[in-house]
């Protein structure tokens, strides 16, 4: 890495929308200000036994701050229309300071630098160095050879990037530096989210093809080749899920029970069931539950709260103390909100993006094919020549 420019450099990594905020409060400010404010926070952070709530600004600044500190908080809360929590200023802090978009005048006082001035504007040049030197442009590269992903499918390469071209090396600030990448990302629509599952847009395939860090490594080429044909692949099964009859269906929901761990999975009758299509027992702890499991085939429609209600009633028939509903299609706004209120029986919510997702990690009615890549071990390479050099200065390697 002593060749390489350290990439990444920035924990606790803030969202731009935050910093560009952060820095119009802050210009004209003494940033020894500043500095005391964040220790005065820091100072009170509290233990995980004692943890101290910071999510009420409004509250929390005028009980544990005074003077100058709650004078400036009560600015960032209140000029930044309450989105940039004072509690959270830090990593804003390292990287206003780190690429020095605001510097101090003879007088201590912070005011924008040229860089600063620019990225206030959203200069894309400047933005786009900026994503350079923070991984950014390499994350979407990484995302782009994936159809979609979840952060630990992104961890691997990310960690092998960060091996290179960062100090970063703990396994918690990696992951980290991951996670407050990507919300960034998200927030620039560069990248979309849809619960724990990311998919580069549009717009961030054009952005990440523009910058520099593309990579024309072959082996990316391998990796888009094998996610396209993925992608393909999926769409095969919907389509032939959509095809299945029924109670061929429930059988194959069945199949995918049992691999995800459920015992005595049975497909119910076809009439008499009080609506439901699969009964099983699952184990929690040391405690086992059974579980009911209503299905619908149909792709195109949106399952509402009477199905949900329909399965709450067929509980006690079955004695049964919690269920899952499958759709091909989507779940309803009404039936999720009925599925989470408070007291009612604990009810699973499964529509056809996430079946999708269950079929294929578990193998059910997906075939799994493997492809060896060769990498030569640099490492290996490197510490021979480390050694080499401590024998020439007489040192043991």
């Amino acid at each position: 890495m002593s060749d390489k420019e350290t990439k990444v450099r920035t924990p606790l990594f803030p969202r731009y929308s935050r910093v560009r905020a952060t820095m119009k409060i802050l210009a004209g400010v003494h940033k020894s200000d500043v500095m005391h404010l964040i220790q005065a926070i820091w100072d009170q952070t509290g233990t995980p036994q004692n943890p101290v709530d910071w999510s009420e600004p409004d509250r929390w600044i005028d009980e544990r701050l005074s003077g100058a500190d709650a004078k400036l908080a009560r600015r960032i809360w209140v000029e930044s229309s309450n989105q940039v929590n004072p509690r959270h200023i830090y990593g804003s802090y390292l990287f206003i300071n780190g690429f020095e978009l605001l510097v101090t005048n003879r007088e201590g006082v912070y005011e924008p630098s040229e860089r600063g001035r620019l990225f206030l504007k959203d200069d894309p040049a400047t933005v786009q160095y900026l994503d350079e030197m923070e991984g950014m442009l390499k994350l979407l590269n990484i995302l782009a050879t994936k159809t979609q992903a979840k952060r630990g499918d992104l961890l691997p390469e990310w960690t092998e990037f960060l091996q290179e071209c960062s100090k970063f090396t703990t396994t918690g600030t990696i992951r980290d530096s991951l996670s407050r990448r990507l919300r960034n990302l998200v927030e620039r629509n560069l990248v979309s989210r849809d619960g724990i599952t990311y998919t580069i847009t549009d717009v961030g395939l054009k952005y990440a093809q523009s910058g520099s860090a593309v990579d024309d490594d072959p082996k990316r080429a391998v990796l888009r080749a094998a996610n396209q044909h993925n992608a393909k692949q999926r769409e095969a099964l919907y389509a032939l899920l959509c095809g299945m009859r029924p109670y061929q269906f429930e059988h194959l929901i069945r199949e995918l029970l049992e691999s995800i761990g459920y015992e005595d999975v049975i497909v119910t009758k076809e009439s008499g069931d009080k609506g439901v299509d699969v009964v099983a027992t699952v184990q929690f702890g040391i405690t086992t539950v059974r579980e009911v499991v209503q299905v619908k085939r149909t792709p195109n429609s949106s399952v509402g709260r009477p199905l949900l209600d329909q399965l709450c009633g067929a509980l006690p028939y079955h004695q049964a103390i919690r269920g899952t509903l499958i759709t091909l299609g989507t779940v309803s706004k009404g039936a999720r909100d009925a599925a989470v209120y408070p007291g009612a029986a604990p009810i699973s919510l499964i529509d056809g993006e996430k079946l999708l997702d269950m079929l294929i990690e578990h193998g059910v009615a997906i075939k799994k094919r493997t492809v060896d890549l060769f990498e030569v071990d640099k490492v290996t390479f490197e510490k021979g020549i480390q050694g080499e050099a401590a024998n020439v200065d007489g040192e043991e390697p």
